[in-house]
């Protein structure tokens, strides 16, 4: 074997430092190792790992791993050949060792890596010597390294498998089953579960016995890579050396047990101790240098290597070990080295010789040749050994010490570092521990030490035969003492005259009155001790006969007694009986020949009480053994005193008592009157009473002080270590291991072989009940045997619950064990009336060992854990029985935290119902796991029943039928092909029904996440029905059914999400999924819906109440909200066509309204159900996410405004058709306005206010589209009815022309009623019958239509009646005079009566209009802009032509090119830049004005040029300027002047200058128009183009140029319109023919260029 020391010191990683939390893995010989993570791009890691090797040609394997959430990522690796590390005792710097990204496979062998990477690894591995051992040791074995390593050790034969009863190896290579660093044989053999239990300890308490071989959570051994491949061996050959040398190691183990001696460190049980002693190399050769090596031990081994190998020297290698008796203080300890027998040595060497004669040397000469001289070594100092066998002068022995500990002492160690060791864990580990603690915690070595158990039988005979509680009590009577007397229990003064005290008549002891109850010594027993030592022979043979019949009587009256003990100790019949009659003797011999040498060594105490005023006492100890009575010295001022003082007494009397008690020394007067009167001048302090028989061995004991009144004050207990060495009896062990020998024997009979390995429960009652351990006569054995030798209840009880400890997953068990620790607890927890010390001290006070009971706690607190880890497993719930243990242990769990708390008072503990719900989720998430990789196996075994052979029997049965129709048709031939084709499809059914089902989740379908859910939902309940009543010990902290819900929640959202999210191949509990489903769509949108209703449904049901879950938003819905997406698209595409279909089907039935009380046709209602079914999908998702939520109105929305938009886009292409019916276009209205009406409604369900903005507007935009929707419509309907109205204002027209006369306000109103008559006849035929047909906002939308243009065509056909012709032509035609103004008709223009009785008509319309508020309201009628224009033109009427050509001129400013372009200079020389706005100029004017505005208020106009004129001609052009000036007042004066032409000048310049006098209205009202034109001869001239000057613009300058753009004509507004349109009525006013004249000219289209 070698020691491989791996030192993982820091890496360099090429990326950046948040993306690396990286950890190492070392692997080597099927043995794993893994450091903590370190998070950066330079971790730093300073771990060491050691590994025992076995072939140098292995490899070490090293991994550098990123940790992630869900799995690990590799990030490099290398390999080290083994044959390329160094030998080393001393830390190197390291060397950094280049990784690759990956492996190469040979055999399934690791053989090599490639593809290098950036990242690198700094290591130092050596070959080293175990740490933590003298230095001549190390320099011993550094020499025999150094020796070995030049030997050709790699040179080694090959080993031929055919060798016939050849051993293998049977123990695989470990790191933590040496016995080198302080394991055990009996630990490293047996012990299956101390490795792991200390790695899985979530608190390991201070035992101090030996290093944890994990690491705790602060050195992270514990990561699931820790786990190694290999499995360790069950059992050990009986002879390990044979194993070694068959294995043909230098194995570290035999190694440790024949190294020098000076090497070996063992524990106060015998154990190898797990590091070094305190004792350094100087203190082992000042004392023993004999036990050296000498330093030229090189040269005669090297001389003896050369020597042949022979038998002789493998037999002496087999013999090397030390023999068992060479060390008697070893005998009960847990290590008991083989004892190399006769038998096993020759059979050991009969397979050596067969193996080496069968084939080649098993390894190389020079091997071999190190084998022979190492062992030759230690041969001689197994000699040495032998002759000197005394322990003490061992150089590992402590200096100065006792060798013999006692039983609770405990060497002073002193850890070094810890080097985190990588242990080998079993596989099988569970199976190993079914039953209880099996190897560590029960190791009972009493059942294998014969010696000891033959001892204990004697002892319990003796015991049993004449035992202590049938012992004859004394006959005390009232006794009158004539000399002073003293008590012979308290040594008090029998105080008084007479009648002073009690005396017993028979064996004559004399005691106070309240003493005689603390006398227990045997009457009977002591009367024959007396009287043989005073010569009384008669007396003691009386007595002696009366102690033979009681023993008869005992014997006879309870065989069953002797049967039993016989039985559990396995002693024949004849050696039993030869037993009970020495046994007998002995009892009858009594104390006369029983003698012993005692030594007490008084230690320490503690707790005592404070006697003194300073609250402190002067404690010392008072020891008298018969008559002979020692004290020791006084500690002044200390209630912990430490005396360490030694005291030896002769003792001849086995009845005898030691009576020890402390006491209080004083020095006053109070003390000397007490010492006169009493003999007792200080304070007592307690006292202990020790019977003589109770002792034996070497024991290391706690006593509890005792009152010695019921008037004491005490406290506190006394450390004694006691040696007792009985006149012809050898030095055996003491009564209280001698005890747990025969409890563990007596346990193990009634468990193992009467009860077949099922614990015998014992019915008991009580509040003792828990102090019952057996069956009745089991019970009666152990408690005599305690309560002859002193055996503490205590001790029992921890003594029986060590047993049980093997056996604690037995059912019942548990709840024994529970009660039993609870005791315990209360035992050591509460202090009593006498002793108030604190119970970590009572509990060390233990003679059961603190130390033992401690780690037997905590490896079964850690083994409880692992259990309840598969509570599922262990505890079904459908066994009530294991239920119950289940709740038992848990309480078991419970205790073991309370005696951590209250006992060891420990800091912070774990809380039990902390480590029980890391426990539950621990079993929740292997239970997980195991359904997810085998959902469908059991689904289909739980949930669904065998109807699978049915189906499969229908559907050949239809096949069958198909094929018997065809036999009517086909012939024979086809029936034998058929009959092929069955066989083959039935062949095919079997392979498909043989494949297995894939267990994970696929692509293809979603059926295997329904079916996990129910699996998740029925672990759920089961928890929450079955195992939370059970496990309530935590009301408050522990629910099992909602930590349940949590886990499984937990782990399926997580499963769930990478299944539903992940964009690419992913391992979801390492089954590969393929994630794209949105790339492949192979399963439904409405599969991903219904796995989402059933999502919801788990999480609302179990998950939603939860405190974790409260106040977080779950995940679950953005999980699926592109598969939700993707089902309101494919809805979408439905919606269209059940739209389309519900429209046609509207189409077809007439648009027919549904019913009686409604108005709307049946596509509405079919298509918002459709809608509204839809969006109840959706909302019965629950979503809990505003966010997704909002994705999904948003959606929706979209899928509601395309459906009606499209509704609405096909009912306007065919809404015209259906105008000229009557109901058809209403009903289309009111459906328009039904949906108006749903979709608000439906927006209200969708939130209203609360939804999100984005879908609030598509909604709102929506709304808003269908009310322009339903305007066309309105306007559309209302138009059609256009030439109908004009029939009737062209008949009202008629009517009021006639009306003539001077104006009468009375009979207005009734003329205005004639006049309207057309109009209200067609009105009422119509309205009537939209009141019935429409809705109320249809119908006032077509009232507001329709008041528009009764109004409009009131305006232009009676007011401002308008030609066929253009209006241009229209004013043309008026201001020529022509008379042929309406189609020939002469032109009508109205009066002032007319106006009044049109003013009472249009109030007759407008109530009509309003209908008494049914209709249009007032407000809207009167602020209408139609109504306004025709009361703005019936006010026109009545002005004269001044004022409405004031009107015109102040109101019409954008005339020509919409007043743009004008500029304004100071003079002609000044040329402006081009004018801004003005498009295709056709020339431009340029004119000089001068203001003269005096009294006579002229203006002198100087037409300078008109440049750049646009005119195309055939002709001759010639050009003149026409210059007008129009505006009120003028009728008296010139208002136009004319230039001279210019012949064919298209930039003319005239240089004319006219004057014009203006009117008594200001400048504003004046404006000038230009006008260009083309003089014609013999026809009317063409207009050029013209240009207008407002004079305001020019008011303020005296004098200026205008440049003026020339436009093709004047444009209007409104106002200007309606001026004209009354001015050119006016045909008898010159002024306003001129002006209409002026007003309409235009340029001829045709011309221009």
């Amino acid at each position: 074997m070698s020691l491989l020391c791996v030192r993982v010191k820091k890496a360099k990683l090429h990326g950046p430092p948040d993306k690396f939390n990286a950890y190492v893995t070392l692997k080597v010989q099927n043995v794993k190792s893994t450091t903590i993570t370190v998070r950066g791009n330079q971790p730093c890691w300073e771990q060491d790992f050691m590994f025992e090797i076995s072939n140098l040609e292995s490899d070490l394997v090293v991994e550098l791993w990123n940790k992630g959430l869900i799995w690990d990522t590799m990030i490099g690796t290398a390999l080290i050949p083994l044959d390329t590390v160094h030998q080393s005792d001393e830390e190197g710097p390291g060397e950094w060792t280049a990784l690759d990204s990956e492996v190469l496979m040979k055999e399934d062998q690791i053989c090599g890596t490639t593809n290098p990477t950036a990242h690198q690894v700094l290591l130092d591995t050596r070959f080293e010597l175990p740490f933590d051992i003298p230095e001549d040791e190390a320099q011993y074995w550094t020499s025999k390294l150094e020796r070995i390593n030049t030997m050709q050790i790699h040179d080694e034969y090959p080993l031929p498998g055919e060798v016939p009863g050849r051993r293998k190896p049977s123990m695989p290579p470990q790191c933590c089953s040496w016995s080198y660093f302080g394991w055990s044989d009996q630990q490293t053999n047996d012990d299956h579960d101390s490795a792991v239990d200390d790695r899985d300890s979530d608190y390991r308490s201070e035992t101090g016995n030996r290093p944890p071989p994990f690491h705790n959570a602060s050195q992270t051994n514990s990561s699931v890579h820790q786990y190694p491949i290999g499995r360790r061996a069950q059992h050990q050959s009986p002879c390990r050396e044979s194993d070694s040398v068959q294995s043909y190691d230098l194995d570290y183990r035999e190694m440790r047990a024949n190294s020098p001696l000076g090497s070996s460190h063992f524990d106060s049980s015998g154990n190898l101790s797990p590091v070094s002693s305190q004792l350094s190399s100087e203190v082992e050769d000042r004392h023993h240098p004999e036990s050296r090596p000498p330093g030229n031990t090189g040269a005669p081994l090297r001389s003896e290597a050369s020597k042949s190998f022979e038998d002789e020297e493998l037999e002496k290698e087999v013999n090397g070990l030390p023999e068992a008796g060479a060390n008697k203080d070893l005998e009960d300890s847990s290590i008991t080295f083989p004892k190399p027998t006769l038998k096993n040595c020759d059979n050991t060497n009969q397979s050596i010789t067969r193996l080496f004669d069968d084939g080649p040397l098993p390894c190389s000469p020079s091997k071999v040749r190190w084998l022979k001289a190492y062992n030759k070594v230690r041969v001689k100092l197994h000699e040495s050994q032998e002759q000197d066998g005394d322990p003490s002068k061992y150089p590992w022995a402590k200096p100065g010490a006792n060798t013999p500990f006692g039983i609770d002492s405990m060497p002073d160690l002193h850890k070094r570092r810890p080097i985190p060791l990588v242990s080998e864990l079993v596989s099988s580990i569970i199976q190993s521990r079914k039953a209880g603690l099996t190897h560590s915690l029960a190791t009972r070595t009493s059942l294998k030490d014969e010696e000891l158990k033959n001892h204990v039988y004697k002892k319990t005979l003796q015991a049993l035969i004449y035992p202590i509680s049938c012992t004859t009590p004394h006959k005390f009577e009232v006794w009158t003492a004539t000399t002073p007397t003293y008590c012979y229990e308290c040594e008090g003064l029998l105080w008084g005259i007479a009648r002073q005290g009690m005396r017993c008549t028979e064996c004559g002891v004399k005691v106070h009155e309240k003493c005689q109850e603390l006398l227990n010594a045997d009457c009977l027993q002591r009367a024959a001790e007396k009287s043989s030592k005073t010569g009384a022979e008669d007396r003691t043979q009386h007595i002696i006969m009366a102690m033979k019949d009681r023993m008869k009587i005992r014997e006879r009256n309870k065989p069953e007694i002797f049967e039993e003990i016989r039985k559990v100790f396995v002693i024949s019949k004849t050696l039993h009986a030869q037993h009970m009659k020495s046994i007998k003797q002995s009892v009858l011999d009594g104390t006369s020949k029983w003698s012993a040498k005692i030594t007490i060594t008084v230690v320490s105490a503690q707790g005592l009480q404070a006697k003194d005023r300073t609250g402190s006492s002067d404690p010392y100890v008072t020891i008298q053994v018969g008559k002979t009575k020692r004290r020791t010295k006084t500690i002044y001022g200390n209630l912990n005193p430490v005396w360490e003082e030694k005291f030896s007494f002769e003792c001849h009397n086995s009845s005898d008592r030691i009576k020890l008690r402390v006491w209080d020394e004083d020095d006053d007067i109070k003390s000397r009157v007490k010492l006169r009167l009493k003999r007792e001048s200080d304070d007592f302090l307690g006292q202990t009473i020790i019977e003589v028989r109770t002792l034996s061995g070497e024991m290391d004991v706690w006593y509890n002080l005792e009152k010695r009144t019921d008037k004491s004050a005490v406290s506190g207990a006394i450390r004694l270590q006691i040696s007792v060495e009985i006149e012809g009896e050898e030095k055996v062990a003491p009564y209280h291991v001698q005890y747990t020998c025969l409890h563990e024997n007596m346990f193990h009979f009634s468990t193992d072989i009467e009860g077949g390995g099922m614990v015998k429960i014992p019915a008991a009652q009580g509040d003792d009940a828990w102090k019952v351990y057996f069956d009745e006569l089991q019970q009666d054995i152990v408690d005599e045997f305690a309560m002859r030798y002193g055996v503490e209840a205590i001790y029992q009880a921890m003594t029986h619950f060590s047993c049980l400890s093997s056996k604690y997953m037995l059912s019942g068990v548990p709840a024994v064990m529970s009660t039993l620790l609870a005791n315990i607890n209360a035992f050591y927890a509460h202090p009593t009336a006498s002793t108030n010390v604190s119970a970590p001290a009572r509990f060390a006070a233990s003679n059961f060992g603190r130390d033992r009971f401690v780690k037997l706690l905590d490896q079964l607190h850690n083994s409880l854990r692992i259990d309840l880890s598969m509570y599922r497993n262990n505890f079904p719930a459908s066994n009530k029985a294991r239920l119950n243990d289940l709740k038992s242990t848990v309480d078991l769990l419970t205790s073991i935290t309370f005696f951590r708390m209250k006992v060891l008072e420990l800091p912070s503990p774990p809380r039990a119902a902390n480590v029980v719900r890391d426990c539950v989720k621990a079993c929740l998430n292997s239970t997980y796991e195991y359904i997810f990789n085998n959902c469908l196996e059991l689904f289909n075994r739980q949930f669904q029943p065998a109807v699978q052979e049915p189906e499969q029997e229908k559907k050949k049965k239809k096949k069958k039928k198909e094929k018997a129709e065809g036999e009517a048709e086909d012939g024979e031939e086809e029936d034998e092909v058929e009959e092929e084709e069955e066989e083959e499809e039935e062949e095919e059914e079997k392979k498909e029904e043989s494949q297995p089902e894939e267990q994970g989740p696929s692509i293809q379908n979603l059926d295997f996440w329904p079916k996990l859910i129910t699996l998740i939902v029925s672990i759920i309940e089961e928890d929450k029905n079955s195992y939370t009543p059970i496990i309530n010990q935590f009301p408050q902290e522990l629910n099992v059914g909602k930590v349940s819900a949590e886990v499984m929640w937990t782990l399926f959202a997580q499963d769930m999400k990478y299944a539903l999210e992940a964009p690419a191949t992913f391992c979801i509990r390492r089954v590969h999924f393929y994630a794209e489903h949105e790339k492949h769509k192979l399963c439904r949108s409405a599969d991903y819906m219904n796995l989402h209703f059933k999502v919801k449904w788990l999480y609302n049901e179990y998950v939603k109440e939860l405190p974790t879950f409260t106040d977080a938003v779950p995940e679950y819905s953005a999980w699926f909200l592109q598969f939700v997406l993707a089902w309101l698209a494919e809805n979408e595409e439905v919606s269209m066509d059940f739209m389309s279909g519900a429209l046609e089907r509207d189409k077809r039935e007439g648009f027919q309204q549904t019913s009686e009380h409604v108005l709307f046709s049946s596509s509405v209602v079919d298509i918002f159900t459709q809608l509204n079914q839809s969006f109840e999908i959706i909302k019965k998702l629950d979503c809990p996410d505003p966010a997704v939520v909002a994705q999904y109105n948003r959606r929706f929305a979209k899928t509601i405004t395309k459906v009606l938009l499209q509704y609405c886009a096909v009912l306007a292409k065919s809404f015209p058709s259906y105008c000229e019916k009557e109901k058809i276009p209403c009903v289309l209205m009111n459906n328009i306005q039904q949906m108006r009406v749903l979709l608000e409604k439906m927006f209200e369900s969708m939130g209203a206010k609360q939804l999100d903005t984005e879908a609030a507007s598509i909604l709102n935009d929506l709304q808003v589209k269908l009310s322009t929707v339903l305007d066309n419509f309105s306007v559309m309907f209302a138009k059609s009815f256009q030439n109908r109205i004009n029939s009737c204002m062209r008949q009202m027209a008629e009517l009021l022309y006639q009306m003539k006369g001077p104006p009468n306000h009375s009979t207005a109103e009734a003329e205005a009623d004639a006049m309207l008559r057309p109009l209200m006849e067609f009105l009422d035929g119509n309205l009537s019958i939209f009141a019935d047909v429409c809705e109320k906002t249809v119908l006032k939308r077509i009232l507001k239509d329709l008041w528009k243009i009764v109004l409009g065509s009131l305006e232009k056909t009676v007011v401002l009646p308008q030609s066929n012709d253009s209006l241009g032509a229209q004013l043309l035609t008026a201001a020529k005079g022509l008379s042929n103004l309406k189609g020939g008709a002469e032109a009508k223009t109205l009066t002032h009566k007319q106006c009044i009785i049109i003013d009472a008509g249009l109030e007759t319309i407008k109530q009509y209009f309003h209908a008494g508020g049914n209709g249009l309201k007032k407000a809207f009628v009167e602020k209408s802009p139609e109504l306004a224009s025709l009361r703005y033109a019936l006010s026109l009427y009545s002005q004269s032509t001044d004022a409405l050509i004031k009107t015109f001129v102040t109101t019409q400013h954008s005339q020509v090119h919409d007043g743009m372009g004008i500029r304004i200079t100071g003079s002609e020389k000044i040329k402006p830049d081009r004018g801004s706005g003005v498009e295709k100029p056709i020339g431009e004017a340029v004119l000089q004005i001068d203001m003269l505005l005096g009294k006579e208020r002229k203006i002198s106009i100087r037409v300078i040029a008109v440049n750049d004129m646009k005119w195309q001609t055939s002709g001759m052009f010639r050009p003149f300027v026409e210059v007008s000036m129009v505006g009120p007042f003028l009728a008296d004066k010139k208002r136009k002047f004319t230039t001279k032409s210019k012949t064919n000048s298209w930039t003319a310049k005239f240089n004319e200058t006219f004057q014009f006098t203006l009117g008594k209205e200001s400048p504003d009202c004046y404006e000038l128009q230009v006008a260009v034109k083309d003089y014609c001869f013999g026809r009317a001239d063409r207009v050029v183009g013209m240009a207008v000057v407002q004079l305001r613009d020019v008011a303020d300058r005296r004098s200026c140029v205008c440049w003026c753009p020339l436009g093709p004509r004047i444009k209007t507004d409104e106002t200007g319109m309606t001026v004209m349109r009354i001015l050119s009525q006016r045909t008898a006013d010159e002024v306003a023919k001129e002006f209409v004249k002026l007003k309409s000219e235009i340029r001829p289209a045709e011309e221009g260029r």
